[in-house]
């Protein structure tokens, strides 16, 4: 199971104590939130798109409260958004849809980048492989573990 992988990542770096694992599903933003009784932007959700030379994708850890802004993307990215398929998402990602997550990611063709949406939080809870489990960390502690490439801004809250 991929949960067990993000444990073992997670307990190399003396960090598994922070996994939250759940009866009920936390496979969307709202779910997660609700879950463990946060704000939804405190949810960090990984959302994997195509890359310009069609190898590879790029994640971007958002806000659980945001959309992607197609101008500030392009801007960035020099393409239009288009997510992944959930067979590329398995097959870059190593996760399925519902519990892709930006740990331990292995294919070195997936660029990660987080949002600044997430700075307006001291503590996040991003995925951790299953639809049912999160982890509690500092925007340091994410930005360190998931070998970010860079901070950007290509997300909006949504209205």
């Amino acid at each position: 199971m991929s949960i067990d992988r993000v444990r073992e990542f997670f307990k190399s770096l003396d960090k598994e104590d922070r996994i939250i694992e759940f009866e009920e599903s936390t496979a969307t933003s709202q779910m997660a939130a609700e879950a463990i009784g946060v704000e939804l932007g405190q949810i960090c959700k990984s959302l994997t798109f195509k890359k310009k030379d069609g190898v590879g994708c790029i994640m971007i850890q958002t806000s659980g409260d945001t959309k992607i802004k197609r101008s500030l993307f392009k801007e960035i990215f020099g393409i239009a958004p288009k997510l992944i398929s959930p067979e590329e998402a398995k097959k870059y990602t190593g996760y399925e849809i519902g519990g892709v997550c930006c740990f331990d990611i292995t294919c070195e063709d997936v660029d990660v980048y987080m949002d600044e949406s997430l700075k307006r939080y001291d503590v996040i809870y991003p995925a951790c492989g299953s639809s049912n489990s999160m982890a509690k960390l500092s925007l340091d502690e994410c930005e360190e573990m998931t070998k970010t490439k860079s901070w950007i801004k290509v997300s909006e809250i949504k209205e």
